[in-house]
């Protein structure tokens, strides 16, 4: 029996990685590259859930697949939520993570209050059906930066009960606590007791 494709709205192979390992073999889960898909899907909604909700539309009326899309938002609590709906595009108004890194640095130099937390808010779109899923790890900014795994703000985001930040962890322990890894979880179950009642 093939196994039923659904069409994950990321051009990141990372995040297209880190997913797969979460939803495991039942479903064959592709990105935009394999649906040649090379369009920036605009992304112009004030909250997290309105791009997600946005990006997984817009795949879903252009391409016609079964799809989802998540959003995902660092949020600094003496930033007043900064970057938040902003953090893919914080520094410039780019995918330059690297400048998004050193303004949020600079931005918390002396800030004492250094709460923060991620959260991903997920967006399925199955047949005529639209669910949301939303994931948090509440942590904190790490004073300098630290590890070179993972990607975009993983190395100053220490999470709640740990002293590494996600940057120096595995994948399967940055994916055991982190929010996408709890969205996408959330996901992972729904779709599995999808399958048991379709």
């Amino acid at each position: 029996m093939e196994k039923q494709r659904i069409v994950f709205a990321t051009a990141n192979l990372n995040k297209l990685r880190e997913v797969r390992e979460i939803i495991g073999s039942a479903y064959n889960v592709v990105g935009l590259k394999d649906i040649a898909c090379n369009d920036d899907i605009p992304e112009t909604q004030p909250t997290l859930e309105g791009n997600s909700l946005q990006k997984a539309q817009w795949v879903k009326q252009h391409y016609g697949v079964d799809c989802f899309s998540d959003d995902t938002g660092l949020e600094v609590e003496a930033l007043n939520g900064a970057p938040g709906v902003h953090s893919a595009r914080y520094a410039n108004g780019t995918h330059d993570m690297a400048a998004n890194l050193d303004l949020l640095m600079r931005n918390m130099e002396g800030v004492t209050n250094r709460k923060a937390r991620f959260r991903t808010v997920v967006t399925l779109l199955l047949g005529d059906e639209c669910h949301q899923f939303e994931g948090i790890v509440n942590g904190h900014i790490a004073l300098r930066r630290g590890g070179s795994e993972g990607f975009g703000y993983d190395p100053v985001f220490i999470p709640e009960g740990e002293s590494r930040t996600f940057a120096e962890m595995t994948d399967e322990e940055k994916n055991a606590i982190s929010h996408r890894g709890r969205a996408m979880r959330q996901l992972a179950d729904f779709l599995k007791l999808h399958d048991k009642h379709s």
